[in-house]
């Protein structure tokens, strides 16, 4: 996360999978951090990062979804994934990122504690999602995966927002 500027435009960055060294099958990850805790989202599913800056307040909206931010021109919803998961809220700092991502044909940046590294994760490094009660949502988590001694959540970013929450956002927003 040091140097913030070269990920910033996944779009303009030489074509990852030529840097890594990888073979058989699995996932090319972008690892983030909430709370400590490690996340990976599928790199085909980001679109940008950007350094945090305070979005505009929307009325009306669930409490996660932050506000909008203005992505060249394109109106881009922001959601807080420590008040999307329940988490205790942290100041934003320099080191906080927004992740912009593409959720079916909608652009949304999703805030994180910091951007860790892009990592491939090959089929044997990746588990199921644990079983847990009943009563614990993880439906929006792929599955886990090991890197080294750190064990990251695989998320899949299509359900970390529910249609409803994506129903209250204005329907000019962030088409893709």
């Amino acid at each position: 996360m040091e140097d913030l500027d070269a990920w910033m435009n996944l779009d303009d960055y030489e074509d990852f999978d030529s840097q890594m060294d990888y073979s058989g099958n699995g996932i090319q990850l972008i690892t983030f951090t909430l709370q400590g805790e490690s996340y990976g989202i599928d790199i085909l599913k980001v679109r940008e990062l950007i350094s945090y800056s305070t979005p505009t307040v929307i009325p009306n909206v669930p409490e996660c979804i932050k506000g909008v931010t203005n992505l060249r021109g394109v109106v881009v919803p922001v959601v807080d994934l420590r008040i999307k998961f329940g988490m205790p809220l942290k100041e934003y700092d320099k080191y906080t990122v927004i992740v912009v991502v593409k959720v079916g044909e909608k652009l949304i940046g999703i805030i994180v504690d910091t951007v860790s590294d892009v990592v491939f994760l090959s089929e044997d490094q990746i588990q199921p999602t644990p079983e847990f009660s009943a009563d614990i949502n993880t439906k929006f988590i792929e599955g886990m995966g090991q890197i080294k001694d750190d064990l990251v959540i695989l998320l899949d970013i299509d359900c970390v927002l529910s249609e409803e929450e994506l129903g209250l956002l204005p329907s000019q927003l962030s088409d893709a």
